[in-house]
Order: structure tokens, then sequence, then C-alpha cells
């Protein structure tokens, strides 16, 4: 629908931010998606193929999901109906999809852009399925949460899924060009804080375009350095929702750097989750989880360094008490590696649930009453401590055991290799015992 304003020729001459006035006029200009759009990527297939699919276009903000799904409908001659789950409902829904059945009927079709397609609820996003199926309409949603989780399964099987990439310091670096040809000035940073600029965008094109504006605004003669740069913009918060995908992949890059003996790698998620806000008494129960799983008696002392670390936060608090954390993080990560307590512990379980209420051996059985002892409660028990060597090789499990599990198998790395050892001694002790 046409305005009064856009009518009258108003509408173009007013003042556009510097991001809207670079937004691409083909897809060929779009920046830094070159994996969808270029060679076998799926957007060329389809251009190339001349038919376009339904699509999720899941990517982080300021990546060009709604510019691409504009010139979607331009390159395919769709009529582009834009649509924000923000903002919209059911009421909406249905005069747009009134509004594209008229225009079928005409022999013109629709591409519907849904923003924050994530946002409808699942009856709302049932309702997009029988016009999707009907080609009632194209429906592009955009969406920064993983599809997996958000989105009814119904609908991602009707609609392909294209992951768009944060924006590279290549790609932003292009960006940078194409503002300063724009407004036939260069920017006044020298090379440090340029890179600088950069990476406060954080693969955010439209965010970087609008520091782009401020920094443009600035009275200067000489280049500003990276200190003038700080002093001036401030530093975008990172990315990071601590009730969403981009918390559980953080720490499990942390969990695996520190699985992987990787002290850096471990020490980098470490810092990223802190800087994200992340609550570090969540993180102190993490490394204590690390320590039981990954290490676990291979080193000992990795469960004592992860609790020290969450006592010495909860007495210092922050900034200070986050150097215990990356201290124990560290400790992890340089520790020798054993799952072999973590894996027992679930064949232990496993067969727990398997064999019910099968009870222990007589002979290990207290007997504190004479008609316990009558039933043969503590007969044959012989105590380890007066035995040679401290180990009697008695049979432990319930005698209708169907066998005698091993459940603790100890890796030949660090503390375990001597446990190993002793075990296989004793092991062999109780096989002999039962075999005489």
């Amino acid at each position: 629908m046409t305005t009064l304003f856009e009518s009258a020729g108003l509408e173009a001459e007013a003042p556009k931010p510097l991001a809207e006035r670079l937004r691409p006029q083909s897809l060929d200009e779009v920046i830094g998606q070159d994996h969808l759009l270029k060679g076998e990527g799926p957007i060329a297939r389809m251009r190339e193929q001349g038919r376009l699919a339904s699509l999720i276009l899941w990517g982080p903000p300021g990546v060009g999901k709604t510019t691409i799904a504009r010139l979607l409908a331009e390159d395919s001659g769709l009529e582009f109906e834009p649509l924000s789950a923000v903002f919209s409902g059911v009421a909406d829904l249905k005069k747009v999809f009134e509004r594209a059945r008229a225009r079928r009927q005409a022999g013109r079709g629709t591409l519907l852009f849904v923003d924050e397609i994530h946002r409808f609820n699942r009856a709302q996003q049932d309702g997009f399925l029988p016009v999707v199926e009907e080609g009632v309409v194209t429906l592009v949603g955009a969406t920064t949460e993983n599809p997996s989780f958000e989105l009814n399964g119904a609908l991602l099987s009707r609609c392909q899924v294209l992951v768009l990439k944060r924006l590279d310091d290549d790609a932003l670096e292009a960006l940078l060009a194409r503002a300063e040809a724009e407004r036939g000035q260069d920017l006044p940073l020298d090379e440090d804080a340029r890179a600088m600029l950069r990476a406060m965008a954080d693969g955010d094109g439209r965010y970087l375009l609008n520091l782009v504006e401020e920094v443009l605004s600035f009275k200067t003669v000489q280049p500003i350095d990276t200190a003038g740069l700080t002093e001036r913009l401030s530093k975008r918060a990172p990315a990071y929702d601590k009730s969403r995908e981009e918390h559980y992949n953080l720490i499990s890059a942390l969990h695996k750097s520190v699985r992987g003996s990787d002290p850096d790698a471990a020490l980098y998620w470490l810092a990223r989750m802190l800087d994200g806000g992340e609550e570090p008494i969540y993180l102190a129960r993490r490394i204590v989880r690390m320590a039981v799983e990954d290490i676990g008696l291979a080193d000992s002392a990795a469960i004592h360094s992860a609790l020290a670390a969450k006592d010495t936060y909860e007495f210092l608090g922050s900034p200070e008490g986050e150097l215990a954390l990356a201290q124990a993080v560290v400790h992890l990560a340089c520790s020798p590696k054993s799952n072999a307590v973590y894996n027992a512990f679930k064949r232990a379980q496993k067969a727990a649930r398997q064999t019910g209420s099968l009870m222990p051996p007589a002979h290990i059985l207290n007997a504190p009453t004479k008609m316990m002892k009558e039933q043969g409660y503590g007969a044959g028990y012989e105590y380890d401590h007066d035995v040679e060597g401290g180990v009697s090789g008695q049979d432990y499990f319930p005698e209708d055991m169907p066998d005698r599990p091993v459940f603790y198998d100890p890796k030949p790395v660090g503390r375990e290799a001597a446990i190993k050892e002793r075990l296989e001694r004793w092991r062999a002790l109780r096989e002999k015992r039962r075999g005489s």
C-alpha cells in the first residue's frame, strides 16, 4: 500500500541511516554469505534452477537476513510481504494470507517474510502449514535462535534451514570501504583503531555502520588511535544469552577444551562466558563436574582444586575470585584424564536396575542378634586387616548374581596407573579363591 508521503515523493528525500542507504540492491552485492549465494550454494542453485523453496534463515543479528529475503522476492518476481512476529498476531496472518490468495488468483506470487519467526507460538506456527503446502505463499522466516529448539517439526519439514554466518573481518572491512565511498571521506582512524572498530561490531554489519556514522561525526585533524576510539565509543556487549543456545554452546566448548587438555582454549571460553555475564557459581559447578567426570582418580587432587575454586570465589567475589576459577580450569586441563569412574558408575547403575533386590552374601552381613547368627549372618567372614596383604579375596557380590562384573577399569595414566596394578592383583586373588 502506497502512503500519501510516498505518492508525493517525500519519503525518498527523508534522511536514512547509513545502514539503510547501503543496503545491497542485488544478491550479488550481499557481503559475507558466499556459502549460500555463490557457486554451489543453496540459494545460488535455486536461482539457477528458477525455483525458490520456503526457507528459514538462521543467523546472528546484522548479517543480512532481511536483505536477502527482500532481494529473493525481487529476484523471483514475488510480492514482498514483511511481517514481524514481535508485533503481529493471528489476525495479521489472516490478512496476509487473504492478500496472498487474491494475488495468486491474479497470477502473482507472494514471498512472506517473517522476522523473529521463533516468537510465534506453536499454534501460530501451525497456521503457516496449509498456505505453504498449497503454495499460497513462499515463506522465508528469519531467526537468531536455533530452529531445532524454537520451531515446530512440521514447519521445519516444509522449509529448508540455511545458516548465515557472522561477518568476518574481511567482510566488515568491505563494509567500511563501501561506507567511505558512499560518504566520500575516509574514516579518521589509524590502522589499529580501524581494526578495533571492526572488533567492536562483533560480526554485526548493521552495528558496524552505526558506529561508522558516529566516527564520521568526530571533529579531529589527526587520525584517532585505539585509546581515542575507546574513549569516544562504548564497546558492544558480547552476543550472549544465558538462557539460550549460546549458553550451551560455550559451556560445551569449555568442557571439551578441558577434556581435550587444552588450557589455552579452556581459558578463552571461560573468559568469554564471564565477559558475557555468566554466573560464576554456575561455572564453578560445571568445573567440579569436569573434575569428577573427566579426570577422576587419574588426579585425585582435581576435585579438591575445583571445590577450592568454588569456595574461593564465594569468599572473594568478582572479579578477584574469577582468578580461582581460571586456576582450577588450568589445573583440570593439564591433569591426566580418566572417565573410568564415570563409566564404572553408569555400568553399576545399569546392573543395579537389572538385578533388583538381591541380598548381600550372608558372610558380610552383621549379626547383632542370636537369631541372625543362627541364620548364618556373618558366618565365615574374614577381617581383611588381619589377613596377609590386607586383602582376603572374599566375594562381596550377591550369591545369586549371574556373574562377577568388572565396572571399574582404571586407565594406565596418572594416579590410576598404580590403582590399576593393585586391582589386577586383588581381582586375581578373588578369582583364585572362587575357583578353589
